[in-house]
Order: structure tokens, then C-alpha cells, then sequence
């Protein structure tokens, strides 16, 4: 194909961009080299040396937390304190578990035993209807928040034995 062409419509026209005039290419001039830089003065004699310091040196001699290190290496008396507060948030989660289903669990109960509470109404809408299909909701939110209340405290009790 003739680059001096081009197609429009399907039609070979001439490309007015590429018709043969005049045209001269540029002059590509070069450019003078840079001067030779200069080398940086050197100072007549070095600087003197600094000791940095990064930490106190009376914390060197403190101490290192038994517990602390108990826990690192894993031995049997960092597994007992872990063990503890394992313990400790289980039986806040069963306990608060235990309440959640006698508080829930009566409700049908209460209802099968009681026929007249069942049939009670409030705004039109059975009593019962109410009762399980909208209380257990607000309740297990709150039981949610004390257990995670309840368990950030075990973790702070933990680590404030750890620190101290």
C-alpha cells in the first residue's frame, strides 16, 4: 500500500499532509560540552566524633518482668496464666449463655403453662407474637455488650498482672 495515500469512504484520496512540497528537515544542532566540575573543598581536618545515646543507661539495670518472659518462652507458668484467662472468659460466655436461655427459654413456657398471658393483646398484636419475635433482639444485643465489656476487663486484669 502507497503511505501517501489514505481511505476515506472507501475511496483511495491523496493525504494532504503527505503531498510532496518543499519540505526540508530540521538542522539538529549540537550542543557544547558542560565545563568540568569543580571538586568539593575538603575540610582541613574531620569532624569530631559524637557518642549518640538512645536510652537511659540506669534502664539497663532494671529488672527484666518474670511473667513477661514466663509468657514468651511458654513455660508451664505463662500456660497456667493463659489457661486462667481462658477459663475465666469461658465461664463469662456459658454464664451469660445460661441467662440468655432461661430468659428466653421461659417465654414459651410461660405462654403453654398461662393460656390467658398468651392471649393477651397489646395494639391489636398478640402479647406473645410481641414477646418472641421482638424482645429477644434489644436482649441479645445487651448480653453481647456486657459479655464484651465483661471480657475486655478479664484481658485487662491479665495484662496488668503481666505488667506488674
Amino acid at each position: 500500500m502507497n503511505e501517501d495515500f489514505r481511505f476515506a469512504g472507501g475511496f483511495g484520496e491523496r493525504d494532504p499532509a503527505l503531498q510532496k512540497s518543499g519540505h526540508v528537515p530540521a538542522q539538529v544542532e549540537s550542543i557544547p560540552p558542560a565545563p568540568p566540575a569543580e571538586p568539593a573543598p575538603q575540610p582541613a581536618k574531620p569532624p569530631k566524633r559524637q557518642r549518640v545515646v538512645l536510652a537511659d543507661p540506669r534502664s539497663r539495670s532494671r529488672p527484666v518482668l518474670r511473667a513477661r518472659v514466663e509468657l514468651e518462652e511458654q513455660t508451664s507458668w505463662g500456660e497456667a496464666l493463659i489457661k486462667d484467662l481462658v477459663k475465666r472468659q469461658l465461664r463469662t460466655a456459658v454464664l451469660l449463655g445460661l441467662v440468655m436461655l432461661v430468659l428466653l427459654g421461659s417465654l414459651p413456657l410461660a405462654f403453654y403453662f398461662s393460656p390467658t398471658f398468651a392471649q393477651l393483646k397489646v395494639i391489636g398484636i398478640p402479647l406473645a407474637w410481641l414477646l418472641l419475635g421482638v424482645l429477644p433482639f434489644p436482649l441479645l444485643l445487651v448480653a453481647g455488650l456486657v459479655h464484651n465489656r465483661l471480657a475486655e476487663a478479664h484481658e485487662r486484669e491479665f495484662v496488668d498482672l503481666i505488667d506488674n
